[in-house]
């Protein structure tokens, strides 16, 4: 008899298991296309209504590393600066002499 009865949690736990990962399945694979940025929807709209097209950057850090070795660098130069002035960033306040 026990036997039966966890048949019965494991068929029913089936039961609301699989409907309910199929319809998250679908939700997220169904979804229409993804939101579009101001830059997208209104400025570049606006833009080609006025006839100037859009042109590429100079610098394109979509691609590669580039943008994450620009906020290396930057970090790199910021904790330098902070480092070399350690000691007037944190140090004590001296008082007036006298």
């Amino acid at each position: 008899m026990p036997d039966r009865k966890r048949r019965l949690k494991i068929l029913l736990l089936h039961a609301i298991l699989l409907p309910t990962l199929l319809y998250v399945y679908s939700f997220f694979t169904l979804a229409p296309k993804t939101w579009t940025g101001v830059d997208e929807a209104v400025v570049e709209k606006v833009a080609k209504e006025h006839g100037r097209e859009a042109k590429p950057p100079l610098v394109n850090t979509d691609q590669g590393d580039l943008l994450l070795f620009v906020f290396l660098a930057g970090g790199a130069v910021g904790g330098f600066v902070a480092g070399y002035f350690w000691r007037q960033l944190i140090g004590e306040k001296k008082g007036p002499k006298g």
